[in-house]
């Protein structure tokens, strides 16, 4: 049995368990709720203390590899600005999109009681900052406060100056850095596997501990995440038609066809290194590209470009914030925008669950809400995981038609990108 499986399971008998409890007895399911909660708050500390010390590990690794990327040469330098540029409309489209969908449910006031179970997580939330506190607060005065205080945003913007100035001394003592660094990456993801190897002891505990409470409320909810889920990621595959057209002079109609089959392969693999093959033979054969370019772009994008990862990532926390009546901010939805295109692009080659958690614990810590809900959408995010491959490969391939339109520009001006067979 797979761990996804397990994880699956113990959701389904944990609910089925807290349900039961709240229909024979709400005394007695409380009182068994107040008890099993801090079984699945321990299994949250244990992810939660590697965040931090994982982070920034990935933004500095992260740097190091784009800066290597870059050094080969103009078209890797094309391609990487137009990940970024990608990743960053993807996030805004997120920040924008989420909340006003989730905005026009109804809210169960007590789906955030179930949640809290008693803690008082959300009356210790910090107030949203104004503009001029999060502009100011962007820069930390003291980086390890920053650690101490898992200020997320201020910590990853350290870790960016630091990586960038490792990309400026000395060959050998960058690679000693970069060797640590990565070793501490790989340590806290050896810690986190142990910690998801609990993973159906705490995700039955915390969702039978809110289904006590709150009753048929939290799976309700959680259907509307995969639901929020599965319509922004479609969203943002059927907007990548549009980047292609645009931006990569592609009629929409012809790439829509042509890259089919690796949209088959990576919804039947759900995974998009799996996926290369196809797209490949796409890029090549059905688009007529340059090889050159997609030689270099196609794996360069499977390595460092996952579009749907801030759209999870901002969806999550929007997802939160509905469920406990919060209302997000600008200046709460802008950073956590810019924390998430920074994570996606250093997180890309972690395994699932562990992405999931190492990546969407820091971007709700940065809005200032609570994380006790990641564990059960943790639970649930296979479901989606189908829509967001099939985005991610959708934007590997349009990322490409953009790239090698710009090449085909400059190296032979006055030629068409490709040739209709």
């Amino acid at each position: 049995m797979s761990a996804t499986t397990r994880v699956l399971l113990s959701l389904a008998i944990g609910a089925a368990t807290g349900l039961s409890l709240a229909w024979a007895d709400a005394g007695l399911a409380i009182r068994v709720a107040d008890a099993v909660q801090p079984i699945g708050r321990l299994w949250l500390n244990a992810l939660q203390m590697t965040v931090v010390p994982l982070v920034l590990a990935l933004v500095i690794v992260g740097i190091s590899s784009a800066a290597d990327a870059a050094a080969s040469g103009r078209i890797a330098r094309k391609a990487i600005g137009v990940f970024v540029v990608l990743l960053s409309l993807a996030a805004l489209f997120a920040a924008v999109t989420a909340p006003a969908l989730l905005s026009m449910l109804p809210h169960d006031p007590a789906l955030a009681s179930a949640l809290d179970g008693g803690s008082r997580e959300t009356s210790t939330l910090p107030a949203p900052a104004g503009w001029s506190d999060w502009v100011t607060g962007v820069i930390p005065a003291n980086a390890i406060a920053a650690a101490a205080q898992s200020a997320m945003l201020p910590l990853v913007v350290f870790a960016l100056f630091f990586g960038f100035a490792l990309t400026r001394i000395a060959p050998a003592r960058r690679a000693l850095m970069v060797e640590f660094f990565q070793a501490i990456a790989d340590a806290m993801i050896v810690i986190v596997r142990w910690a998801l190897w609990a993973a159906p002891v705490g995700v039955f505990a915390l969702i039978l501990a809110v289904t006590a409470r709150s009753g048929l409320s939290m799976l309700s909810a959680l259907g509307i995440y995969i639901g929020l889920q599965c319509v922004l990621y479609l969203s943002v595959t059927l907007g990548m038609l549009l980047v292609a057209a645009v931006w990569g002079g592609e009629p929409i109609r012809r790439f829509a066809a042509a890259i089919v089959p690796a949209q088959v392969v990576a919804a039947s693999t759900q995974s998009s290194l799996a996926s290369l093959p196809a797209m490949l033979e796409v890029a090549n054969d059905r688009l007529r590209y340059p090889t050159h370019v997609t030689g270099l772009v196609l794996p360069m994008a499977v390595t460092l470009f996952r579009i749907t990862s801030p759209v999870q990532y901002i969806s999550a926390a929007a997802f939160i914030a509905w469920a406990y009546g919060i209302e997000l901010g600008a200046a709460q939805l802008v950073a956590g925008s810019a924390l998430a295109v920074v994570i996606s692009l250093g997180s890309v080659g972690l395994p699932g669950q562990v992405s999931y958690m190492a990546t969407n614990l820091p971007v709700a810590q940065a809005m200032g809400l609570p994380v006790a809900p990641l564990g059960l959408l943790l639970a649930v995010d296979t479901i989606p995981d189908v829509f967001a491959t099939l985005g991610n490969v959708t934007a590997d391939l349009t990322a490409t038609s953009v790239v090698a339109r710009s090449a085909v520009q400059v190296e032979q001006p006055g030629v068409p990108v490709n040739v209709e067979p």
